[in-house]
């Protein structure tokens, strides 16, 4: 995994606050899943002019239970800080690149 999850993690408000396109992945660095998602999630975001917050979620995590995110990784797309879209456990890039459409109109 090139970028690690980050264990700091904006607010509920902050996020909700954000403008233009920003994809969340919510995920822990010791999941083999989020791991194994790398080289697609990797492939399709590279080069997009998009906000990549890439988030440790967990037990207390606030920001994961105020998305529902229940497995990982979860990937939430945002345009100007709401939910357009959604993956979970993408299986390939076909179904990040479908979800990343809905907030960047030219990826």
């Amino acid at each position: 995994m090139t970028t690690p999850y980050s264990e700091a993690a904006p607010t509920r408000a902050e996020v909700d606050a954000l403008s233009g396109a920003t994809v969340l992945e919510f995920g822990a660095n010791w999941c083999g899943i989020c791991r194994g998602a790398q080289p697609v999630i990797t492939e399709v975001l590279a080069g997009q002019a998009i906000r990549h917050l890439k988030i440790e979620d967990g037990s207390g995590r606030p920001l994961g239970r105020s998305f529902g995110v229940k497995l990982w990784p979860t990937l939430v797309f945002l345009s100007d800080g709401k939910e357009a879209a959604r993956v979970v456990r993408p299986g390939s890039a076909q179904d990040v690149r479908d979800a990343l459409a809905r907030i960047t109109p030219d990826a």
